[in-house]
């Protein structure tokens, strides 16, 4: 669910970023379309940051298990 919403927040604030200079410049949905552009990339980037390190939290989990285990047969 965290990284959705991490997408969506990237999406929506670069949006309005682009629709804020829109505005001020008077250009009319050029800097919307390109920071909506940013958004999905800087977005998808932190999402594929978070899916990686869950993914080396739980091989860390694993590495903890699989050596406690060990010891639990050693003994």
């Amino acid at each position: 669910m965290q990284l959705g919403l991490t997408m969506a927040g990237c999406i929506f604030f670069c949006f309005f970023v682009g629709r804020y200079i829109d505005k001020w410049a008077g250009t009319k949905g050029v800097f919307s379309a390109l920071f909506i552009i940013f958004g999905v990339v800087g977005g998808g980037v932190v999402a594929y940051r978070q899916i990686l390190e869950i993914l080396e939290q739980e091989d860390d989990e694993r590495e903890k298990r699989e050596e406690y285990s060990e010891d639990d047969e050693n003994h």
